[in-house]
């Protein structure tokens, strides 16, 4: 499985990201040292999460939020149905 993932730091801004391991990228972030842009803006927020078969589509969808508004991030955010979406792809949100 592959992620694409949206975090929200300590200061209030979005960062998005992909991995093929999410529980060990957030580990990097919140020890600061995932990306050098969340590096000293911990802790961060798991705010949202896709799973995308590929690395290909995951860094596509990366590349594609990274050039959304901080409004249209918002609300995919605040969107219910990802979350809907991922316990159909047999992800459970609290494990992560």
């Amino acid at each position: 499985m592959n992620f694409t993932y949206i975090l929200k730091c300590r200061d209030n801004t979005l960062y998005t990201g992909w991995t093929n391991d999410i529980r060990k990228r957030l580990r990097q972030h919140q020890e600061g040292k995932g990306a050098k842009y969340t590096k000293g803006r911990g802790p961060v927020e798991l705010v949202y999460l896709e799973v995308s078969e590929t690395k290909h589509q995951a860094m596509s969808r990366e590349a594609r939020i990274k050039g959304m508004t901080r409004k249209e991030k918002e609300r995919l955010i605040e969107d219910p149905a990802w979350m809907d979406r991922l316990r159909e792809q047999g992800v459970e949100w609290k494990c992560i």
